[in-house]
């Protein structure tokens, strides 16, 4: 029986993590649930998984779980990075599902790490922030790192079996591997015309054309910008360089990945757009369990076809690989100042081309200082935050 902590898990990913778990409760027991504010779906999980601890990020969310919960469920509410940081490194704790959004994600998955768990890495941004931090502590530690992106999730399956032994420091040279193929859709805006872009508002770009997911992550999506921080994070998980890195856009999103190798082979990992397959994967690696989703249907699938990115459509694309060649204090800086630019999107606040104009506005006029612990990456996050709003107040 896996004992599984869930960081995120009032959102999608946390909903499809516990799906899974559902399925398998023969495998698998839920320790503890982690969410930022939402008391109403907390309350819900909490009746139906049962978990020993109900985290709250916010205190008056965690004062509000307390009192609403029934005490005949005897589970434990804490709040506050203490009890977070306990509760990832718990020695009842086997597995940690990292899917809390963005930079809130980096320290609780950073932690579980250095404690040697088993993390099924959601949070894109711990190793945008920190991979060469991240992949460090990994080693030290022993920590067995699974990615669940359905894009990393199909590169790693796509390697040889020795390769996947060897996260972070992937020899894919000495593999016969000549490139990773990172696929994306294009997301909803793919073949709007440019002129449209500025006027795009936030209910068109969450419309995602394949996947269901959250606000900030759609966003994202849109803008390609969401590829881009899966180009970075490809390139801490497996080693890779920039000549080895490539982007093909999918549209139909059935092809989550491929690895190509040196003798022309391509090995592709193919599937229903559904987040339930590649955290299954992990979840029972190097075992297979039952997800829960259908198998794909050929019959149905029809054509499948693939572009080359255009840059003038999806700058957020061209600012983040640009920032991968950079080093780690660009990355670390791009990620900050669009967690605040898709904010202000969402907020109505600047328009969905103004997205980019900060990121990159930040990317060059941020001063890049040496990263060598978590507390520079954090105060290097606050200083690009600060500036990237101020650029939201003068647009």
């Amino acid at each position: 029986m896996q004992s599984m902590v869930i960081l995120g898990a009032t959102g999608s990913i946390g909903a499809s993590t516990l799906s899974v778990i559902a399925s398998n409760p023969e495998t698998y027991s839920v320790y503890a649930l982690v969410a930022n504010t939402n008391v109403d779906k907390m309350m819900a999980l909490c009746e139906q998984h049962r978990p020993k601890v109900a985290h709250m990020v916010d205190e008056q969310a965690a004062k509000s779980l307390q009192a609403r919960l029934s005490p005949s469920l005897k589970i434990e509410v804490t709040t506050g990075e203490s009890q977070l940081e306990g509760i990832v490194t718990s020695s009842s704790v086997d597995t940690v599902m990292a899917a809390i959004v963005g930079a809130a994600g980096l320290v609780p998955t950073l932690a579980a790490v250095k404690a040697g768990k088993r993390v099924l890495l959601a949070n894109k941004e711990s190793l945008v922030m920190s991979g060469r931090l991240f992949i460090e502590e990994m080693k030290k530690s022993g920590a067995q790192v699974l990615p669940v992106d359905s894009e990393h999730n199909a590169i790693f399956q796509a390697l040889p079996e020795s390769v996947q032994q060897e996260i972070g420091f992937c020899d894919l040279d000495g593999a016969g591997i000549s490139h990773i193929l990172l696929t994306g859709s294009g997301g909803p805006f793919l073949t709007s015309p440019l002129s449209s872009l500025p006027q795009m508002t936030p209910a068109q770009a969450c419309k995602h054309p394949n996947w269901s997911m959250g606000r900030k992550i759609s966003v994202d999506s849109a803008s390609m910008m969401n590829k881009g921080l899966e180009y970075i994070e490809a390139r801490w998980l497996f080693n890779a360089s920039v000549e080895q890195l490539k982007v093909v856009i999918h549209p139909q999103s059935v092809i989550h990945s491929m690895v190509q190798y040196r003798d022309g082979s391509v090995i592709a990992q193919l599937g229903n757009p559904d987040m339930r397959t590649p955290i299954a994967h992990c979840m029972s690696y190097p075992q297979r369990i039952n997800s829960g989703v259908e198998p794909l249907d050929f019959f149905k699938v029809g054509q499948l076809s693939f572009l080359e990115p255009d840059f003038t459509r999806f700058p957020c694309l061209a600012l983040a690989i640009d920032a991968c060649n950079q080093g780690q204090e660009a990355t670390t800086i791009l990620n900050a100042a669009n967690e605040i630019s898709v904010a202000a999107f969402l907020d109505n606040k600047i328009k969905f081309t103004d997205i980019a104009k900060v990121n990159e506005t930040c990317l060059s006029q941020v001063a890049k200082q040496a990263l060598n612990s978590i507390d520079d990456i954090l105060a290097l996050d606050v200083q690009t935050r600060a500036y990237a709003s101020e650029w939201v107040n003068k647009i």
